[in-house]
């Protein structure tokens, strides 16, 4: 049976900062720093003022966003809760699971959104409407509210 998460798995990871008189220099290493193995590597950059980013759901993707520059906002929606975390730190990801909805807005001027995923790009690991992704979680668990793991 698939697991069923909810917005409480999703949490805050400090990277290591690494800091002297050239600057500072953090670095991420896969199983160390993040609980996958990273199959894909993307950034989002140059977000028109009031644009909204994500606006889906994963079946089975981790992911692990990171504020590289600037800040935005994070949305995460399991179905019954709803949570808002702000990115505005380079040496902290926000971990992400599977079956969370998200909506990534609020992009103060040159942000940029680095994505670290645990699966390379399959439009079928999508949920792209949220009565899709509500239904997909009740059948997951038709009890509603039980966190299976």
């Amino acid at each position: 049976m698939p697991l069923l998460y909810t917005i409480n798995d999703c949490r805050l990871i400090q990277l290591d900062k690494n800091s002297d008189s050239r600057g500072n220099l953090t670095h991420i290493e896969g199983k160390e720093h993040v609980p996958f193995d990273i199959r894909r590597v993307y950034y989002i950059y140059d977000v028109p003022a009031g644009s909204q980013r994500a606006g889906h759901g994963h079946k089975n993707l981790f992911q692990v966003l990171i504020a590289l520059a600037g800040s935005f906002d994070v949305h995460l929606d399991d179905g019954k809760n709803k949570r808002t975390v702000l990115l505005n730190r380079p040496y902290e990801g926000l971990l992400i699971t599977p079956q969370i909805w998200r909506v990534i807005d609020n992009f103060s001027s040159g942000a940029v959104c680095l994505a670290l995923a645990s699966d390379r790009y399959d439009e079928s690991s999508y949920y792209r409407d949220y009565d899709q992704f509500l239904e997909a979680r009740k059948a997951i668990d038709p009890a509603g509210g039980i966190l299976i793991k």
